[in-house]
């Protein structure tokens, strides 16, 4: 593991967060669940080519719009098996601690819907379209 992962790994661990990404000097640093920290910097056209992130969970949808963003390296603390396919296919480096088959929706009685939303899409660019309009009528 590289340094930068490693220390994105640590802030993620020890101040309790969903999701750190290290840019040049500076960390950003979320709490909120699911894919909306990747949203919001995709929205605002923030370049994270080359970054190193550290997510609690990555699933497919995460996975994509990382991809779509410039990810470089990736240490997620779960890891949905289609994750790992979109994550090998475009070149990012990705580390885990548990590696599950699919994410499970908050309540665990089924698929989350932002994983299900890009099941058949392979494409960062519509995964990221769909995944604004579904983030829209999300509660």
């Amino acid at each position: 593991m590289n340094r930068d992962l490693e220390n994105c790994k640590a802030l993620l661990e020890q101040e309790g967060l969903t999701c750190v990404i290290k840019q040049g000097e500076s960390y950003y640093q979320f709490t909120e669940r699911g894919i909306r920290p990747f949203m919001s910097l995709l929205e605002n056209e923030t370049d994270l080519t080359g970054t190193s992130c550290a997510d609690k969970v990555v699933g497919k949808a995460a996975a994509l719009l990382m991809q779509k963003a410039g990810v470089a390296t990736l240490y997620a603390g779960i890891i949905s098996e289609p994750a790992t396919k979109v994550l090998t296919d475009a070149g990012i480096e990705y580390e885990y601690g548990t590696l599950v088959p699919r994410i499970q929706n908050r309540k665990g009685d089924g698929l989350c819907p932002m994983e299900s939303a890009v099941m058949d899409i392979s494409d960062a660019d519509e995964a990221y379209a769909v995944l604004r309009e579904k983030l829209k009528t999300a509660k």
